[in-house]
């Protein structure tokens, strides 16, 4: 991984300033569409997709075709690249409406993420919640922001004293084992938050509003863009069993760095890993 990350190039140019015009865009789709009618389907029993989500990734698809048509696109809603070639390097990861659930209610916590990465590599990630006008962003060996403003990770160093959050499975039957981590977090922390959008929840962990998130499974665009967040504000990202995160393996464990261990002991009680990294 490290050899992968040196060899790493920059973002093409100009490909964070698009990015950004990309997500603000398509989060004007989602905060003019909120209090309509909406249609909604359902994609499994609990798994909902909406009218909007569907505005926000042809905009989001037809803006990346236009302006990088040799990059792959990995959409939530099934975009895919239509000219570049299945083992280009660069590809774009997005999330058009992370937290459907919630908008589906009219509940307002959502947001539209979008990464660019580089094979193993994460280059841009930008999460954008359109209720609260915010835009976190970070470009590989840049740093984070928030609204334009440099944005840090907490320096919480005990759970006692931590607010984390996590979110439960589509899968209804997954969930009982969700509750059993849930359960301890609820017992040795200030308090663990679910509120149904993971790519916020990142993006809190690393502006320090959150000091730890953990979640189970998740897909690519759930977590693509919120890591490089984390990472670039001075956080830690890994997989369940503290080795290098890989947003492909549906899984995320991430904090403030202080955390991190101290969250996996608990994490390692209901789902031990096979081979597990210290430190």
């Amino acid at each position: 991984m490290q050899d992968v990350e040196l060899a790493a190039p920059a973002a093409p140019a100009g490909a964070f300033e698009i990015a950004r015009e990309i997500v603000l865009a398509a989060g004007a789709i989602l905060r003019d569409k909120v209090q309509t009618e909406r249609r909604i389907d359902f994609k499994g029993e609990v798994d909902l997709v909406t009218d909007a989500d569907r505005a926000s990734e042809a905009l989001i698809a037809s803006r990346l075709r236009e302006e990088f048509p040799g990059h792959r696109l990995i959409g939530e809603e099934g975009s895919r690249s239509e000219t570049a070639e299945s083992d280009a390097p660069f590809v774009w990861i997005f999330d058009p409406l992370d937290g459907t659930t919630n908008y589906a209610h009219g509940y307002p916590h959502f947001a539209v993420s979008l990464a660019l990465r580089w094979n193993d590599v994460g280059l841009i990630g930008l999460v954008y919640d359109p209720m609260r006008d915010e835009l976190f962003a970070a470009e590989r060996g840049k740093g984070a922001t928030l609204n334009g403003k440099p944005m840090h990770v907490s320096a919480i160093d005990s759970l006692v004293s931590a607010l984390l959050a996590t979110g439960f499975s589509y899968n209804l039957a997954e969930r009982a084992e969700n509750e059993l981590i849930w359960r301890d977090f609820l017992l040795s922390s200030q308090g663990p938050r679910r509120d149904g959008a993971a790519a916020l929840n990142l993006a809190y962990v690393a502006a320090g509003r959150l000091d730890g998130f953990w979640e189970r499974p998740l897909e690519v665009w759930d977590m693509a863009a919120g890591a490089i967040l984390i990472e670039e504000a001075g956080g830690k990202v890994s997989n369940y069993a503290n080795g290098p995160f890989d947003p492909f393996s549906r899984q995320c464990m991430s904090s403030n760095g202080h955390l991190h261990e101290l969250m996996l002991e608990i994490i390692w009680r209901h789902e031990p890993p096979a081979e597990a990294v210290q430190g």
